[in-house]
């Protein structure tokens, strides 16, 4: 019986079903067990990076310190046992298809890459500059659960109940059923995000990876794996190795290549999965505490990972490029000129500051009730790609939600009491009088002022008199408005509505 394996195998279930039940019971109002800020304050890679290019001290320090705390205490069992993503790659290697053995020098090399993108990513924090969202594994994760898993799942399951209701006259109990998973399951409104097909195709490649080598992404390109290594090399926990035959079949089944040719490994590299304390035939194997006043040349010897040339190149490319801060800052001022049409959720951090703590993770997209906030492409320049923004025409600001505020993990998006968030300008309504009905056609529409959710209505209707026919021709108070883009949505003017709301005015933290 292999019990450790498949103790790491149900954790690895139960990490992977608890990821998805936090992003997936996140809805409107919110009524998830668990909010999915933890998922993000466990990760130190983006909660050190983010506060460090920020210059703040986000909550979750404590939280990423215990994780990086269990490491010294039982090594990278994160990227193992837990890591949502770590856990698809795995069953997606477990085809057998990417069982390939690579000599020691070549792993040594390949793994270096993890470490240069950890040093690289580091140095851009320093600069001021967050790019960690790019590589860490969690938020990649979350965000093709939020906006391409948890859409999917939910429409074709809609889609098929309606079917089979209708086709079938279910309108019985099974039609009840329905209505109750419609009130919970299948809660979720949001069915559609631009950029989806891209961040699909991302998520994709990270997985597909490992049928070319087993956890390639794991091994070469993860940087929150990198910092676990550097910390699992301290590890109390440790593999032990007496009486081998050296048949060579602890190396060959290693997912991450850490077992070396002379039977030892690479400390760092072991993500504590366990298989070769079972696959070795003569049970040579073995995971044993150590204590750190023992055998400290063998510590120094597994904790060998970067050379020293490799740590004074990384320190002067890190030095060298805090030299730019300041053409870091002057680029970031520049990005305000890229957002001349993006509306961002309410009281988001001023631009620079928001694109550098937003981490691109999805939370708040997916919980939008009106579907309105969707991935920016290119529209907030290359620094903006996958953060939110307003969409009026596919969805509107609900004037009662604060949702988006409460699951934003770092405080991009701060959380707003509701009195305070409906006061909170993301930007101001202009109406387009060559095309708006009442002042092009003479006739009378007052759609956009029904629809306007501001106590005081923030679009004003007055009466005009053409040929003596009274028309009634709608106004925006900018004093009043919000920009919340419920007018645009429900403008009947097609293709182009004659109502639009700009980021003009609005009230960023």
């Amino acid at each position: 019986m292999k019990k450790l394996v498949w103790v790491r195998r149900s954790s690895q279930v139960l990490f992977l079903l608890l990821f998805v039940y936090i992003l997936w019971s996140t809805t409107y109002p919110l009524k998830g067990l668990i909010s999915p800020e933890i998922i993000f304050k466990i990760d130190p890679l983006i909660v050190f990076l983010t506060s460090l290019s920020e210059r703040v001290l986000l909550p979750g320090l404590l939280f990423s310190l215990g994780m990086i705390l269990m490491t010294v205490v039982f090594g990278r069992f994160f990227c193992g046992w837990v890591c949502p993503l770590g856990t698809l790659i795995d069953w997606t290697g477990a085809s057998g298809l990417s069982k390939r053995e690579l000599r020691d020098k070549t792993n040594a090399r390949i793994r270096k890459i993890k470490y240069f993108i950890l040093a690289l990513v580091t140095v851009f924090a320093v600069c001021g500059v967050q790019i960690a969202w790019v590589f860490d594994p969690l938020v990649i994760m979350a965000r093709f659960v939020s906006l391409n898993f948890i859409p999917t799942v939910t429409l074709a399951f809609d889609k098929m109940f309606i079917a089979l209701i209708q086709h079938f006259n279910l309108y019985g109990t099974f039609y009840d059923f329905y209505r109750a998973l419609k009130s919970t399951l299948l809660g979720v409104n949001a069915y559609y995000f631009s950029n989806s097909a891209a961040i699909f195709v991302f998520f994709l490649a990270i997985i597909a990876s490992t049928l070319l080598l087993s956890r390639l992404w794991c091994r070469t390109l993860c940087p929150l794996g990198a910092l676990y290594a550097l910390t699992a090399k301290l590890a109390f926990l440790e593999r032990k190795v007496t009486g081998c035959l050296r048949c060579g079949i602890c190396k060959s089944d290693c997912r991450t290549g850490a077992i070396r040719e002379d039977t030892g490994y690479a400390k760092g590299e072991c993500v504590v999965c366990m298989d070769c304390l079972y696959d070795c035939p003569a049970g040579a194997t073995s995971f044993q505490w150590r204590l750190r006043s023992t055998k400290a040349k063998q510590v120094t010897s597994s904790a060998k990972g970067i050379s020293r040339k490799d740590f004074i190149f990384l320190l002067s490319s890190a030095l060298l490029l805090s030299g730019f801060k300041n053409r870091f800052r002057w680029m970031k001022g520049r990005t305000n000129s890229f957002t001349g049409s993006v509306i961002r959720p309410p009281g988001a951090l001023k631009e620079n500051n928001f694109l550098e703590r937003c981490i691109r993770c999805g939370n708040c997209m997916k919980v939008c009730i009106t579907n309105g906030l969707q991935p920016v492409t290119l529209e907030s320049g290359m620094e903006g790609v996958w953060t939110p923004q307003l969409v009026p025409e596919i969805g509107y600001c609900e004037y009662h939600c604060t949702l988006c505020g409460n699951v934003c993990p770092t405080g991009a998006i701060p959380k707003l009491p509701e009195a305070v968030k409906q006061k909170t300008k993301l930007g101001i309504a202009h109406i387009n009088r060559s095309i708006c009905i009442p002042w092009s056609q003479n006739e009378s529409c007052i759609v956009c002022e029904e629809h306007c959710p501001v106590a005081n209505k923030a679009i004003k209707v007055r009466e005009s008199f053409v040929a003596e026919n009274k028309i009634l021709r709608p106004s925006v108070d900018e004093l009043l408005c919000i920009g919340c883009g419920i007018c645009q949505k429900v403008c009947p003017v097609q293709p182009v509505k004659a109502i639009r709301v700009s980021p003009q005015g609005a009230m960023r933290s």
